[in-house]
């Protein structure tokens, strides 16, 4: 029995209903995406490329940096007056603060202020004879409290890509530059291991709590610091290998795609750590 209805050409179409024709655009027309996904991954590189350059224009040069560590280390050469020292801190203090480490700066000021206020204790007059011990400990962590402001505003606020072309536009050695990267790598990762180390420890309620380490003492030992004793060789192996994997040791030029270089508030920054300094070794500041 055959079909009263006419037959009808039947013309294969791969397309299905979920794909729609693509729509010919001329050249040079934007073309906009059929989801969300290209526009929030533009947006989102957008945004990480301007908080990387917000975050660079809040940090001195890394060259800076290193003149302030310097800075810091001759106050404690030179053994400088109290008020000097008070004058300078608040001078390290202010770039630590301006790169937005407001914890580190709150934590060294706190620091600051109790270690000077027990260095100004007098026993005499207390009539506490074993104050001495502990003012004299106060005064030397104050005047160690500077190196490690600026210290930390180094480590904390530096990239090691940064940190390599500031070198090389010093002119350093690569047997100097190849070590300084490894070191400001190791530290980092050392304090990843430890983290996962208590992460594993807390999981398995060994000496969990912020004072579980100081009521076992003996497991803090064989847990903690036995392993990160045992890996801390291998991480340091493992750094210059990758360090020099990358080049770092190839001789001839090399080219960073990290730009640096030297503003006014830096070279305002140096002028205005080295005016007291200068003040107090001529014998001004007392």
């Amino acid at each position: 029995m055959q079909s009263s209805f006419p037959a009808k050409s039947v013309t294969s179409d791969s397309r299905t209903s979920f794909q729609p024709p693509a729509a010919a655009t001329a050249p040079g027309a934007p073309v906009f995406s059929d989801g969300a996904g290209g526009f929030s991954s533009d947006r989102t590189a957008d945004t990480a490329r301007l908080d990387r350059a917000d975050r660079v224009s809040r940090t001195l040069d890394p060259r800076t940096k290193l003149f302030l560590l310097l800075a810091a280390n001759l106050m404690l050469f030179f053994h400088v007056a109290l008020a000097t020292q008070i004058i300078m801190a608040i001078l390290f203090l202010i770039p630590l603060a301006v790169a937005g480490r407001w914890r580190l700066t709150v934590n060294f000021a706190v620091l600051y202020a109790v270690f000077t206020a027990l260095g100004l204790l007098d026993p005499e007059a207390l009539g506490l004879p074993w104050l001495h011990v502990v003012s004299a400990l106060a005064v030397g962590t104050t005047m160690m409290l500077p190196c490690f402001m600026t210290g930390a505003y180094a480590f904390t606020t530096t990239s090691a890509s940064a940190f390599i072309c500031s070198m090389r536009r010093m002119r350093v050695p690569e047997a100097v530059v190849i070590p300084c990267v490894v070191v400001i790598r190791f530290f980092p990762t050392i304090a990843e291991d430890y983290r996962q180390i208590r992460n594993a420890m807390a999981l398995r309620g060994i000496a969990s709590g912020g004072w579980g380490l100081v009521r076992h003492p003996a497991q803090s030992l064989e847990y903690i610091l036995i392993p990160l004793l045992m890996n801390a060789t291998t991480v340091a192996q493992d750094l210059s290998v990758a360090a020099l994997t990358k080049g770092l040791g190839r001789e001839g030029e090399h080219t960073s795609r990290t730009p640096i270089r030297m503003r006014a508030v830096d070279w305002l920054a140096m002028v205005a750590v080295m005016i007291p300094l200068g003040l107090d070794i001529a014998g001004v500041i007392r």
